[in-house]
């Protein structure tokens, strides 16, 4: 016989998501909110998942909901467990991901009388959400009522707002009180407001006195249609088109290593290299040198096209255009000629230059990080998703070929904290494979992203293990410090195969080239567990390696 919570918030709060589709639930164990976990539980329309550590469900509910581009919603107990959902908030809030956030708490007289497990959880998340909402207990003058309509409103702003929104909810003692049969409840009608955007006459103008037009694009969910629009500005060398392993676009005419070609940039290169038009799209851009580049160029015009946000990462914002991206470019390539203009042939002759010096450095390569980066790129299967974690994995991805699959990484902060968690949980809603390629500090800080029994046997994880933090050893400034072995680049001797182990992964570790070639083929064969790849690299000069193949680019 099904159980149900008697708790009438608890049954409007299942009833509204059912109607919205949101049938994705991650629950960390508590007491506090077991009227959750026993109401969702209970009720076929929706799949539940059990998430011990509740820092590590918070990004794995990022993931799911990366791969399944629709909110996943999150619950746990109440105190010290909400704070911990703090950094995949952050996550998703600046990468527009959305996640519906459930706190369970106690009545709220009881904040601040030194109740057990009792914290301000009120307008929590408040500086990194799309909206705060409390919810009244049931005993309460109008909750019903009130707790509709702000369920329904906490809803629909996470579908229009496409970030975090949380709903904090108060549950008196008894909490384990059952009903058999669910209540009924009215069906709800949407409000949600479709936007609409109509191309300004000024942007063709402008678009048509523009003889260097520069497409930026960072961090971008898969998505054909603007691919197939790019394509199209770059056919007759019309427009410049840069992107980034996490932009997700690749085309023969689009430059695709952005470090690769600006490395060496003079002064002069500024000015020569300059659009008069920039013409943003995506999120946050990983690199440096880019941004360096835009900076100092000073293009007297740029556009950012963007549903939710509208930075001014370059200092050289003059349009907002509030949409999204193919949907502006539908618009635009009804309204403008294509016709070439020699800035592309100016980058497309620098592209050559650059790309012919990184096959011969490649040809000269040796067993290193920046090999082994090389190697995965020539032995993934096409059909796997690749989740890259943050400092110098994301970082070396830029300079190699991975466009042929769909890439993720953590860019909206750009922490370490959550790349496991979020891979796994992007893994989980996947039936193609995924594989996570990751640093070793990055794997260790997120040991608890394994401690997950949801994860599919063709699920891949290769670590980089060079014992330390080596992103510190090549980005400049750390390495003239006396901190840096101890406190900043945190030299350690540990390896992952025990950790494997314990969480019912295949392991295999290598420690040189001719390991690695042996290796890698059989690594990707089915298996009926996933598998970790170690890759040891702590006795390779890596920083070196790197800073030489940025030398042998000029």
């Amino acid at each position: 016989m099904k159980q149900y919570s008697a708790k009438r918030s608890i049954q409007i709060l299942a009833h509204i998501l059912r109607q919205y589709g949101i049938d994705k639930i991650i629950i960390s164990p508590g007491s506090r909110n077991a009227p959750l976990a026993v109401h969702f539980s209970e009720i076929d329309a929706f799949q539940c998942y059990s998430i011990v550590d509740e820092r590590s469900a918070a990004f794995v509910g990022l993931g799911m909901s990366k791969a399944t581009r629709k909110p996943v919603a999150i619950t746990c107990t109440s105190g010290s467990a909400a704070t911990n959902y703090y950094p995949a908030v952050v996550e998703a809030f600046y990468q527009n991901v959305p996640l519906l956030i459930l706190t369970a708490d106690r009545p709220v007289d009881f904040v601040d009388i030194f109740d057990g497990q009792t914290i301000r959880q009120k307008n929590l998340f408040q500086k990194h959400s799309n909206g705060d909402f409390e919810l009244m207990e049931d005993d309460k003058d109008g909750a019903e009522d009130h707790n509709f309509e702000t369920v329904k409103k906490a809803v629909e702003l996470c579908f229009e707002k496409s970030g975090p929104v949380h709903i904090n909810i108060p549950l008196a003692e008894p909490l384990y009180n059952l009903i058999d049969e669910l209540p009924f409840f009215r069906i709800v009608e949407p409000t949600i407001q479709k936007k609409n955007y109509e191309l300004p006459s000024n942007l063709i103008a402008d678009w048509h006195t523009s003889k260097r037009i520069l497409i930026l694009s960072g961090t971008l969910a898969p998505n054909p249609e603007l691919q197939t629009q790019l394509a199209q500005l770059v056919k007759n060398h019309t427009v410049v088109v840069l992107t980034e392993m996490t932009s997700n676009l690749a085309h023969e005419k689009f430059f695709g290593h952005i470090d690769r070609y600006i490395t060496d940039f003079s002064e002069d290169d500024y000015r020569i290299y300059a659009p008069d038009l920039l013409i943003t799209i995506g999120q946050n851009v990983v690199s440096k040198r880019v941004k360096q580049f835009l900076r100092k160029a000073k293009p007297p015009q740029e556009w950012h096209i963007d549903e939710q946000w509208q930075p001014d990462t370059y200092y050289s914002l003059t349009q907002k255009i509030e949409t999204r991206p193919e949907i502006f470019f539908a618009q635009l390539l009804k309204s403008v000629n294509l016709e070439p203009r020699p800035f592309f042939n100016l980058w497309d002759v620098l592209k050559s230059k650059k790309d012919a010096k990184h096959l011969e450095y490649l040809k000269k390569a040796h067993y290193s990080d920046f090999y082994l980066f090389y190697q995965l790129s020539n032995h993934i299967p096409e059909n796997y998703k690749i989740h890259f974690s943050n400092s110098s994995a994301i970082r070396y991805a830029q300079l190699f070929e991975f466009q042929q699959h769909d890439v993720y990484c953590n860019r909206g902060t750009s922490g370490i904290d959550g790349c496991t968690s979020t891979a796994m949980g992007f893994a989980m809603m996947e039936d193609e494979p995924t594989i996570l390629i990751t640093g070793d500090l990055s794997f260790f800080y997120d040991i608890n992203g394994l401690w997950n029994q949801y994860i599919p046997p063709y699920t891949r994880i290769v670590i980089f293990n060079n014992g330390e933090g080596n992103i510190f050893k090549i980005i400049a400034g750390p390495s003239g410090t006396n901190a840096l072995d101890e406190f900043i680049a945190t030299q350690h001797h540990r390896n992952a195969e025990l950790l494997a182990k314990n969480f019912g992964f295949d392991y295999t570790k290598v420690e040189e080239e001719t390991s690695l070639a042996r290796v890698l083929p059989n690594f990707f064969k089915p298996n009926p567990k996933p598998k970790i790849l170690e890759v040891m690299t702590s006795e390779c000069n890596n920083a070196d390696v790197l800073k030489q193949y940025f030398v042998a680019l000029k």
